[in-house]
């Protein structure tokens, strides 16, 4: 039902409507945390290949092999776009890995139910993962006190100051390898609350593994950020549905509000 149904959404554009309604029952039911949340990312390989990765002035790639080898050669986003998805970024995860096109995938999810509510996809950059975190913090109606989990590379002062503005306690890994000072001290993380915060934000990736694997979001068929985007958010709703049947299936009869 899902799959026959997927394209049909996203024509009609009808995935914001959808994700409201599963998590207006998921409210009734009683089975969202207001303030307690956790944050995180994933990377999306785009449909598109290196060979459309083309330079953005019209030329050719030159090579060290001739005309259109691009192995050897610099490419940026600054100076070759795809010309197959040109909303599509080059991206390498780590050092260790190969570069792609791909988008990322951002979810807020709370933390009582582990149900994803909210979700957008940004250009693969690796700079708008904690701007994209306090977007989708904003858009949850304010209930204070509230806290957000998040993995070390939200350990930055800007994020940190950022989430106090807003009254939100960071409970975000620490980051001190090295010579580096994390952004937060015992004062937060001495708390009973952050520990918990911390084994509960890695069930994030549960909802990613489920996406990756049934929702078939590992790489997107979709192209353009804004299709890519209702596909990931329609693929996430889709996992809270299973997520929601598990959870109420397990509750003793009569328990859900």
């Amino acid at each position: 039902m899902f799959s026959k149904n997927r394209d049909r959404l996203l024509e009609h554009e009808m995935v914001e409507s959808f994700f409201t309604e599963v998590m207006t029952l998921a409210d009734r039911a009683g089975l969202l945390s207001k303030e307690h949340f956790s944050v995180d990312g994933t990377l999306i390989q785009a449909w598109a290949s290196h060979k459309s990765f083309k330079p953005k002035d019209g030329s050719d790639d030159q090579g060290p092999s001739g005309p259109g080898n691009w192995k050897g050669t610099r490419r940026s986003n600054d100076t070759h776009a795809s010309t197959t998805d040109p909303d599509a970024r080059q991206y390498r995860k780590s050092r260790n890995t190969a570069a792609i096109l791909a988008y990322q995938g951002r979810v807020l999810m709370e933390n009582r139910c582990k149900l994803v509510v909210g979700a957008v996809v940004t250009h693969a950059d690796g700079f708008g993962e904690r701007a994209a975190a306090l977007a989708l913090l904003d858009a949850i109606p304010a209930s204070t006190p509230r806290t957000i989990g998040a993995d070390k590379a939200y350990d930055t002062h800007d994020f940190i100051e950022a989430c106090r503005r807003r009254r939100v306690t960071p409970h975000v890994a620490t980051n001190d390898s090295g010579t580096r000072r994390s952004a937060i001290d015992a004062r937060t993380t001495r708390h009973e609350g952050y520990r918990l915060t911390q084994i509960k934000r890695k069930r994030i990736e549960e909802h990613f593994g489920w996406g990756k694997t049934v929702g078939r979001i590992r790489q997107t068929v979709y192209r353009g950020i804004r299709r890519v985007a209702q596909h990931f958010k329609l693929t996430m709703t889709a996992s809270n549905l299973v997520r929601m049947a598990r959870t109420l299936s397990a509750m003793p009869q009569g328990s859900a509000k």
